[in-house]
């Protein structure tokens, strides 16, 4: 059964490294089942916030909340059993198949040395069934494509059965239909998740609101009609962009101007 979705609030989180402030004061709150897409240009900050949220970066100070309860402050298993994250590093060093790594995502509800169950195995199939990768159930993780590696990612965290989701750059080496898909699939499951994403028009398409950071601070939040304007592209991104409405769905999509480049930006 998966968990319900949660109430996520990061707290005036701070986090610094180094002499350097990689993360400034940022505050945010994303509502049970809102689907939150984090944008920014590299370096802004968005994996460095991401980390702090399922507990691989402890922040320098602030909290991140999951219910009401500061996760850095909770059990990891209790944590495990609600969140589940999709990372960008899918480096595959070692000898596990693609189902052992998606049926990875079964632990946190197993005690120690248990095996799968028929629910278990249940679970695994219809994740590895949602992201096309059934036929690659007994091939070797580690030799992959970049693409099929991030959809068995997502069907491991898949078979988490999360009420929250992390997703760092989830459609980095998809194809445009597995892009569209995975998104589509994180839409539909009715989680709490935040997606870092550098397509904004996907993020137009599937998230609720977007969250745009610049060195480490949050510089726009809102929906994305809202906080998709040709002056955010200008001053955050320094580049000349059309914002445009789609004309059936009305989203908001983004043509950059690329024939030629305003000596002022």
């Amino acid at each position: 059964m998966t968990a319900q979705a949660a109430a996520l609030a990061v707290q005036d989180v701070w986090v610094r490294a180094g002499g350097r402030d990689l993360v400034r004061g940022v505050s945010l709150e994303v509502a049970p089942g809102e689907v939150l897409g984090l944008a920014g240009p590299n370096g802004a900050g968005k994996t460095t916030l991401l980390r702090t949220l399922y507990r691989a970066r402890r922040p320098s100070s602030g909290r991140v909340l999951l219910d009401g309860h500061d996760v850095w402050r909770m059990p990891g298993p209790w944590l495990a059993r609600r969140m589940a994250a999709v990372l960008q590093e899918t480096a595959g060093d070692f000898d596990l198949t693609v189902y052992d790594v998606v049926a990875m995502g079964r632990t946190p509800h197993k005690r120690a040395f248990d095996g799968d169950d028929a629910a278990d195995r249940a679970i695994i199939a219809a994740a590895l069934d949602r992201l096309d990768v059934t036929g690659l159930a007994y091939a070797p993780f580690d030799r992959l494509s970049g693409g099929e590696r991030q959809r068995v990612l997502i069907a491991r965290a898949l078979a988490q059965q999360p009420g929250t989701m992390v997703l760092d750059e989830p459609t980095n080496h998809l194809d445009l239909r597995h892009q569209l898909d995975a998104l589509a699939l994180v839409r539909g499951l009715g989680v709490t998740a935040v997606v870092a994403l550098h397509d904004l028009n996907l993020a137009a398409a599937f998230c609720d609101r977007i969250c745009v950071m610049d060195a480490g601070a949050v510089v726009a939040l809102g929906a994305p009609r809202e906080v998709l304007t040709p002056a955010l592209f200008t001053d955050v991104y320094r580049v000349n962009a059309d914002v445009t409405a789609h004309p059936e769905t009305g989203v908001p999509q983004v043509t950059l101007r690329t024939g030629h480049r305003d000596p002022a930006i």
